[in-house]
């Protein structure tokens, strides 16, 4: 059947049927890069992280306690990143055709689609490609004794980050926190309202005011 993508603003039309995945592209190789097995990151990221880590200390023999604020900081700065580009990129307010189109490509077809496992974690040619990106920006800022082990953290909150929003839609999660982690993310896919962007904590949701109180 043929179902009208609304909530990003696009009139783009998308095919699925009943138990498959919308399809994306008539082209099958192009299709297939958009599925991702959910151990895919794990497979991708950890022999990075360790490499990383790694050269942190053999290279640049970076201290315990350097070690550990890079910890601190590295996943912190995660959660501002995974706020910033949920709530400004994955839901920017595209106003032509095009940007419509890369919007719903890259998160609407989560909003339209959220069960569907093979679109939870996001597919390794595009997170390379801003990975590469973050590491020259913060590069920037951090010395290069900092840098990987930086990263290497903070790619660890990514990980993290990914598969708590994948077992949001697919596991129970019946402890408290998880609960509420659960929760918290089915409310910023079905209240239909601008808030709640962040999937691992809620932290910048309140800091930054984009916390809508159940009523």
């Amino acid at each position: 059947m043929l179902i009208r993508h609304e909530l990003f603003g696009s009139d783009i039309l998308i095919t699925k049927t009943e138990n498959q995945s919308i399809r994306l592209f008539k082209n099958p190789i192009l299709e297939s890069f958009t599925h991702v097995h959910p151990i895919t990151p794990l497979l991708v990221w950890a022999p990075i992280i360790s490499y990383l880590f790694y050269r942190s200390d053999k290279m640049y023999q970076t201290s315990t306690m350097s070690f550990l604020w890079l910890g601190v900081a590295g996943t912190l700065i995660w959660t501002l990143t995974e706020y910033v580009l949920h709530r400004f990129v994955f839901h920017y307010n595209a106003r032509t055709r095009t940007g419509k189109h890369l919007v719903f490509l890259f998160h609407g077809i989560h909003h339209d689609d959220p069960k569907d496992k093979t679109r939870l974690v996001m597919p390794p040619l595009p997170a390379v490609a801003m990975v590469s990106l973050l590491y020259l920006f913060f590069n920037i800022f951090l010395p290069a004794k900092y840098i990987d082990g930086f990263m290497g953290f903070f790619l660890i909150g990514y990980l993290i980050y990914d598969y708590i929003h994948y077992a949001t839609h697919h596991f129970p999660m019946k402890n408290k926190v998880a609960r509420y982690l659960k929760t918290y993310h089915l409310q910023h896919h079905y209240s239909k309202k601008n808030d709640k962007y962040g999937v691992s904590n809620p932290l910048w949701d309140y800091i930054l005011n984009t916390v809508e109180e159940k009523k």
